[in-house]
């Protein structure tokens, strides 16, 4: 199971569900990237040629859900007022600062990681929607305890209790003013789409990245039955210390799933149903686009 753990609107919207795959790290590190969702040239990276005559130059793909519609609509809030952004490499101080008005500077250090934010948050919300998504840049704390599973005549099972390892993150997320969220993330949105643009999709969106992500989340079935997960075995002269981060689910259609879909299956039903109906609520405030048929359920 080439899975992970699992930003600022992404660290509630898609990177909410980060925290709870922490002890999930991937067999390997270097799982080749998939293309992004809801982009039309994903391949192109680097700059454009300097002969036009020689390669045509792509154009950018239509914006599809503009940053500019959530400014216009959403209220001025006390942490998303008028004033200079800092430049990308500077700006930890000002979501250190944005985040402990928001939350509180308790609730702020306890769930996340500061150190190049916004940058650890474009990298999340990308790989979400792919088949691997690397620690290294996430940008929240492990969630506490650790996976476990339950043996059963028929195989063994995601322990029901791992769900609870999850309810202080989500009882977190669902205090949190979605309105003042999103302002905030609006407010700060240059420094998004560069870090975007410099991770190599100079023509992306970073916004239209976020909304395939957070659509293809919510399109994640609930399960209520218990899921079978199977331990990958891995030869070599060296056993694990890790071997709870080798699971994979039994079902090839779940194991097929992206990183994001599968850390919201391994919350448990309960949490699943709790964090969707957070996703809907950002998807609402963040684009007035209608959800695709294939998130509704």
């Amino acid at each position: 199971m080439k899975i992970s753990r699992f930003g600022v609107v992404s660290l509630f919207v898609v990177a909410i569900v980060a925290a709870a795959a922490w002890y999930f790290r991937p067999r390997s590190e270097e799982t080749p990237p998939a293309p992004p969702l809801g982009m039309s040239n994903p391949t192109f990276v680097g700059s454009a040629p300097q002969n036009p005559g020689l390669a045509p130059v792509t154009p950018a793909p239509p914006i599809q859900h503009p940053v500019q519609a959530i400014q216009s609509n959403e209220p001025e809030s006390a942490v998303a007022k008028v004033r200079p952004l800092p430049t990308l490499e500077e700006s930890d101080p000002r979501l250190k600062e944005d985040l402990g008005t928001l939350l509180g500077r308790k609730k702020m250090e306890q769930f996340f990681l500061l150190d190049n934010f916004v940058r650890r948050v474009v990298i999340t919300v990308d790989n979400l929607g792919r088949d691997h998504a690397p620690p290294m840049m996430w940008p929240v704390h492990p969630s506490p305890g650790r996976f476990s599973t339950l043996p059963r005549s028929d195989g063994e099972i995601i322990n029901p209790d791992n769900g609870q390892r999850y309810s202080g993150l989500v009882q977190f997320i669902e205090t949190v003013n979605p309105r003042q969220v999103v302002q905030l993330y609006a407010s700060l949105y240059p420094l998004f789409q560069q870090a975007y643009v410099e991770m190599g999709y100079p023509k992306g969106y970073f916004n239209d990245r976020l909304i395939a992500v957070i659509d293809q989340l919510l399109a994640t079935p609930v399960v209520e039955e218990p899921l079978h997960v199977a331990l990958v075995n891995v030869k070599g002269p060296y056993q694990s210390e890790r071997p709870w981060t080798r699971y994979e689910f039994v079902d090839e259609k779940l194991e097929a799933l992206s990183a994001g879909q599968k850390i919201l299956l391994r919350t448990g039903p309960t949490n699943h149903r709790r964090l969707r109906a957070k996703l809907v609520e950002y998807r609402n405030l963040l684009t007035k686009a209608a959800m695709p048929a294939t998130a509704k359920q």
